[in-house]
């Protein structure tokens, strides 16, 4: 039976609960190696912000042996999609290595999906923005187009672990005490308009980015569809997922700075321009028009993580809890300061981000450019 229509007609989609959910993330900007326990530590103090239908987590730098390849998560319903899904990866790929993602049972979990990574090489050597948009392509064919299997995450050097179940019982399920990482983000799940299903909790990811937020997106129809008009499809049934395609159409594709980004999914509303200069009005007005359809509207607040950054948003009023911090070169944001004293007792710095602001602190190693300070 293809999932991909039981989601589609359930009648969980009907059910509508006021959200929690939690969200935290913890970034050493020297790439310092981190537990992935640090960060089940902080998404655990908030397990009443779920409910136990998803809990997930993001990991950068957990594959260093292979961090030149590109590493796919991909969940399958049905262990007979794998073969569709490797023919079609052949295609494009030289597969380096192809393996089980390691579990262990965990007596709350019953009947996972067959989880699966890939270690892979494209067959042409050719240009990285190139390469990347295959890989795009690649992830949009096998999530819009075979059934019962879905790519979790597709970047390098990272990857997405995430399920039903709480944050505890997640994190034990995929061994994640196993893994080091410099930049890790967590999600504690309350679903409000899709149903709770493995591919639909949080991180959502789409080459190294990776999404958590918590909160509605009630302009996810206007931002699916203008998102359709490059090349992405939304298939996860969870409005997060449009997020992810629009940090990497407007940032990657369009080579927006990211605080261009900011005023444009958290555009400041019109009565409030008038606070602005001349210039800062003028062009917020043309972001407004030019960008419309990618405003994201409804309560928010967002950790985006890449390989050299990490950000937090919220929506224009503040409607989604969100705080930083930072000790030493470790960043720190959660939905609660209680989930940061859990990955850090005496933080040197402690700050509740404004409405519809970006807060980011960006990797400081050599190849990454000029180092910069969280702001």
């Amino acid at each position: 039976m293809n999932f991909k229509n039981i989601c589609q007609f359930s009648d969980d989609r009907k059910v509508r609960i006021p959200s929690g959910c939690g969200i935290a993330g913890i970034f050493n900007k020297h790439g310092e190696l981190l537990s992935g326990e640090i960060i089940v530590r902080a998404i655990d103090s908030m397990k009443d912000r779920g409910n136990g239908l998803g809990s997930g987590y993001a990991g950068y730098g957990i594959y260093q042996d292979c961090r030149n390849y590109w590493c796919f998560h991909l969940l399958y319903n049905q262990a007979t999609a794998r073969d569709q899904v490797e023919q079609y990866l052949k295609t494009y790929f030289n597969v380096k290595l192809s393996e089980q993602i390691p579990t262990r049972k965990v007596k709350s979990i019953k009947n996972p999906p067959v989880l699966w990574r890939y270690f892979l090489e494209t067959k042409e050597q050719m240009p990285s923005e190139k390469e990347e948009n295959l890989i795009v392509s690649v992830c949009m064919g096998i999530n819009h187009n075979a059934n019962d299997a879905f790519v979790i995450s597709s970047g390098k050097n990272m990857g997405i672990f995430k399920g039903v179940g709480e944050p505890s019982e997640i994190a034990d399920f995929y061994k994640l005490e196993d893994y080091k990482g410099y930049l890790w983000t967590g999600h504690n799940r309350f679903p409000t308009n899709t149903v709770g299903w493995w591919g639909g909790a949080h991180p959502f990811g789409l080459l190294d980015w990776s999404v958590v937020h918590n909160g509605e997106i009630s302009s996810y129809g206007v931002n699916r569809r203008y998102l359709e008009n490059f090349g992405y499809y939304c298939s996860l049934f969870t409005d997060t997922e449009v997020i992810t395609y629009l940090f990497d159409l407007l940032a990657r594709r369009q080579n927006l700075s990211l605080d261009t980004i900011g005023k444009i999914i958290a555009a400041p509303f019109w009565i409030q321009l008038e606070n602005y200069s001349d210039e800062e009005k003028h062009l917020l007005k043309w972001l407004r028009i030019i960008y419309g359809p990618a405003l994201v509207n409804g309560p928010f607040s967002i950790i985006v993580a890449r390989s050299n950054f990490m950000l937090g948003i919220n929506d224009r009023v503040k409607l989604r809890p969100l705080v930083a911090a930072e000790k030493g070169s470790t960043f720190f944001l959660a939905s609660e300061e209680s989930a940061i004293c859990c990955m850090e007792k005496n933080p040197d710095r402690t700050w509740t981000p404004k409405a519809g602001t970006m807060t980011v602190c960006f990797y400081e190693k050599e190849h990454y450019g000029n180092s910069k300070d969280c702001t």
